[in-house]
């Protein structure tokens, strides 16, 4: 995770995780229609058994290759943050990914502006509780908040998705990955 705009800490550090919305509380079917849009396969991992490919562990979403592995207590927004981190990253890394996406500071940006518009393609999570849950969660944003970040300083992460043509000029996702 980058330290520009925004940063995101260990869930140890952060804040009040009760009350993110999970898996378990929407069911997998309404996440993964998402996820095959962009050739990820959710693998599910028995409750209390560790996650592979987790970068932070705990019930974090983990990421091999183009499998998403969570369990029925992995936060939503992390499931489409690691999504995001997929659809972002260029080939190469694509190829080779286990478990740490890598990235730059703009890339981390567009990650975190994608997985808040994916958020309105899952019911009932939708854009304002993603915005609520990163909060919960403890990413952070020289704004405050989520919500203030996306709506009035994230106009380089959304550029930035143009020009790799993965949203339109509308702001709605192409459902493609990026090429180069």
């Amino acid at each position: 995770m980058s330290m520009n705009e925004l940063t995101s800490r260990p869930r140890q550090e952060a804040g009040n995780h009760a009350d993110v919305l999970r898996l378990s509380d929407v069911g997998p079917e309404q996440v993964a229609p998402v996820l095959l849009r962009y050739g990820l396969t959710m693998q599910r991992v028995p409750p209390g058994e560790k996650i592979a490919g987790s970068f932070w562990g705990d019930e974090e979403a983990g990421l091999i290759g183009n499998r998403l592995l969570v369990r029925p207590d992995t936060p939503l927004h992390s499931i489409l943050h690691e999504a995001c981190h997929y659809v972002c990253m260029d080939k190469a890394r694509r190829e080779g990914l286990h478990t740490d996406a890598g990235g730059d500071y703009d890339e981390e940006n567009a990650v975190c502006f994608l997985q808040i518009i994916l958020a309105d393609h899952i019911d009932p999570l939708g854009r304002q509780r993603m915005f609520e849950d990163m909060d919960r969660w403890g990413y952070t944003f020289r704004l405050g908040s989520a919500q203030a970040w996306f709506e009035r300083d994230a106009v380089d992460a959304s550029t930035w998705l143009l020009e790799k043509q993965l949203i339109d000029e509308h702001n709605q996702p192409r459902w493609r990955l990026r090429q180069d």
